[in-house]
């Protein structure tokens, strides 16, 4: 390829702002005389989950180690770009008035919960925490939680507000992606995902309850017709381990499908805390389903 990896990515700026301007990366990425991704023989997806500014360190609900993921990752596409076949890419995407931020709830004293606040089911039966509004559906969301054996309902930091820079992808990881789409006259994927008010949705395939059910059966579906799945993004312990959960729970009778997920070890990591449990998971998804757990720089296309 004609273009150099540092003429798509500054390495340094990487959390920080964007120097580079799109139509001038996107020039050098018409130039390049790459294969189209429609004539790939062997299909290959990639997706990049959540790889926004407010899950970079420094950011609203900033994970350690995110900046050198972001510089593995983009290496990676950037190595195997003519391999690539399609960029599939989540945004989580919020308002301030959601279940798991702390304005949705207050005590008796009419205070909200700090961030990290884990509140039961219990706690909202005895009236510990009550919702400001909505009380009966926020009490049925975490009952639900509970019976179906979920996360317990965790605060966070008001994180990826719509609109905010903090919900825009990373500034040298949007350069890339970008850049590869052109190059290789590939359309992203965008998906957005979190903007129910009443769920949290870690996964990009379901929320983790709703009254509805909803999956996005359309994405599980498409991911039959590539013969390799690779995955990265953060937070390995929350977005990235449930959206593979959802993968290979959809999947779970098809082992042919599950043994195409390759997970990049070092193109995500954990919100501390969850590592022991996190590491447990994917083993076990290793040994249930057939996934690989590998380097970005030990798997060849």
């Amino acid at each position: 390829m004609k273009t150099r990896f540092e003429e798509i990515v500054d390495v340094k700026a990487i959390g920080g702002e964007n120097t580079k301007k799109m139509n001038e990366l996107l020039d050098l990425a018409a130039s390049e005389n790459l294969n189209l991704s429609t004539a790939d023989h062997e299909r290959i997806l990639l997706i990049g989950i959540d790889f926004q500014n407010d899950f970079m360190e420094g950011g609203e609900l900033a994970v350690p180690n995110s900046h050198k993921d972001i510089e593995n990752i983009t290496r990676f596409i950037y190595n195997n770009i003519e391999k690539i076949t399609t960029i599939a890419v989540s945004l989580d995407t919020h308002q301030p008035q959601q279940i798991f931020h702390p304005s949705w709830w207050i005590d008796k004293n009419q205070n909200h919960p700090a961030p990290f606040t884990i509140i039961t089911a219990k706690d909202v039966e005895d009236g510990k925490w009550m919702a400001v509004e909505k009380q009966e559906e926020s009490l049925e969301y975490v009952q639900n939680l509970e019976k179906l054996g979920k996360k317990q309902l965790c605060i966070w930091t008001y994180h990826c507000i719509e609109g905010t820079s903090g919900a825009a992808l990373e500034g040298q990881f949007s350069n890339m992606i970008h850049f590869y789409s052109v190059a290789r006259k590939s359309t992203l994927q965008k998906v957005v995902k979190g903007k129910d008010p009443l769920s949290e949705m870690y996964g990009i395939i379901k929320p983790e309850y709703d009254r509805e059910g909803y999956h996005n059966k359309t994405f599980l579906e498409k991911l039959k017709s590539y013969d390799k799945i690779i995955v990265a993004g953060e937070a390995k312990s929350h977005c990235v381990l449930e959206s593979v959960r959802q993968i290979t729970e959809y999947y779970s009778d098809d082992k042919n499908m599950t043994s195409k997920i390759y997970i990049l070890e070092d193109c995500m990591s954990s919100i501390p805390g969850f590592e022991e449990v996190t590491a447990a998971t994917f083993a076990h998804f290793q040994k249930k389903y057939g996934i690989t757990i590998i380097k970005s720089t030990e798997l060849i296309l």
